[in-house]
């Protein structure tokens, strides 16, 4: 049995998450980027690693964002730096439920 206690967050409306996009919320001081790529739901740190770029206003395909400032790539699903290959962004549980976005913060 696992000891995570889940503390999910409502953050934001579905409709607001477009397909292929992101949106940018703020949760308790955190910038966090929620994405909505090919059906799925993923949320991450929203500033990246590199020097704190805007990571939802990063192009968004192939399960990948990438900084809108340097380029930096990330995976959606584990916060991998695509190049490096090293976990460098916080990635969040995320679900949609009752047409609303929550992210776990404790994940």
């Amino acid at each position: 049995m696992s000891d995570h206690v889940q503390n999910w967050v409502d953050v934001a409306a579905e409709e607001d998450c477009v397909e292929g996009h992101a949106v940018e919320v703020l949760v308790d001081g955190q910038v966090i980027a929620i994405f909505h790529e090919q059906g799925e739901w993923f949320a991450m740190d929203g500033m990246c690693a590199h020097q704190g770029g805007p990571i939802a206003q990063g192009h968004v395909a192939s399960g990948c964002v990438t900084c809108p400032w340097h380029g930096w790539q990330y995976e959606l699903s584990t916060g991998i730096q695509t190049i490096n290959r090293q976990p460098l962004q916080k990635t969040y549980a995320v679900r949609a439920c009752d047409g609303r976005i929550e992210v776990d913060m404790n994940s």
